[in-house]
């Protein structure tokens, strides 16, 4: 199976999240890079794993806990492959996030 692939937007915000931990920590920035690369893989293979929040947007994204880190992946399943649309911040409302 294919693994998810990235919206430009989501390509962005996995950049600013590896360039802010990596002044700090270069190693777990590398670390994040390897679970947001897990984690497409994951969704390639059961579009599925993440759950529906409908109290955050009407569309049928899927949200799914970046394991390990603050992070969630937010992805469109219906498309193929599925299609990353961002990586957000746990701690960031997600009901004002553009998705």
């Amino acid at each position: 199976m294919t693994p998810a692939s990235l919206s430009p937007r989501a390509r962005r915000d996995w950049l600013a999240a590896t360039r802010w931990i990596e002044k700090d920590n270069p190693t777990a920035a590398l670390g994040l890079r390897n679970s947001i690369r897990q984690a497409a893989e994951r969704i390639g293979r059961h579009p599925d794993v993440g759950r529906l929040r409908p109290e955050v947007t009407v569309k049928s994204y899927r949200f799914l806990p970046l394991t390990g880190f603050p992070y969630v992946i937010v992805y469109d399943p219906r498309r193929t492959p599925p299609l990353i649309a961002r990586i957000l911040h746990g701690a960031r409302d997600l009901s004002d996030a553009r998705l």
